[in-house]
């Protein structure tokens, strides 16, 4: 049976801890490990993100923000992949029912996403504290805000759903792995040295 997450104390952790990035975690609970991972690595990829669309700074600078942004990404991935494989294993135990139904998203990716929301209901709502953008600005970042809540509203709601049924066997996902190419040298023919040579040298085709 599952323990230690449902979508309410999530989407609280995952605000309290856009407010307070020192708040722990659940002790001694793997899936809540990966949990931080995931939001820290969000959190992380968001700022850079924003770093790297700077209009007052170096190619070099640029490059680098490309760069960490590529390995938060992955670590983020990385950590959605750890929590499926710890919330399946609570589920290790569950008979499935004849008629079980295969989600296609997974548990671990609907708490990314969720993650992914909490950040942009933090920022937005910063803009609707934002006067001196002017009235426009903060009506229409207010609208957005009420988007974005009802929008992580029902995405929680069909994680709980799909937790429930998982944990019923009515329901049931698989760890799926990413596999990003572009960031192992043994797949990436830019870092093998297996690009074709008119790409390398940057002639038109």
């Amino acid at each position: 049976m599952l323990k230690d997450v449902d979508a309410v104390s999530l989407l609280q952790w995952h605000d309290a801890r856009l407010g307070d990035a020192g708040l722990p975690v659940p002790a001694h609970s793997p899936l809540w490990r990966w949990i931080e991972s995931n939001h820290r690595h969000n959190c992380l990829l968001w700022d850079e993100e924003d770093r790297a669309r700077r209009t007052d700074a170096g190619s070099a600078a640029i490059a680098a923000s490309k760069r960490l942004i590529d390995q938060h990404n992955q670590l983020r991935n990385d950590a959605v992949e750890f929590i499926d494989e710890a919330l399946l294993a609570q589920l290790g135990g569950i008979e499935l029912h004849a008629d079980a139904r295969l989600s296609s998203e997974t548990a671990g990716a609907m708490i990314d996403r969720l993650s992914i929301l909490a950040l942009k209901i933090f920022h937005m709502h910063a803009q609707t504290r934002r006067s001196e953008a002017g009235a426009v600005h903060v009506a229409t970042c207010t609208a957005r805000l009420h988007r974005l809540v009802a929008q992580r509203h029902d995405l929680a709601c069909c994680l709980d759903r799909l937790l429930f049924e998982a944990a019923t066997g009515y329901a049931y996902f698989k760890v799926y792995r990413q596999f990003k190419m572009y960031n192992d040298p043994a797949l990436n023919p830019w870092l093998y040295g297996a690009a074709p040579a008119q790409q390398r040298s940057g002639a038109a085709p």
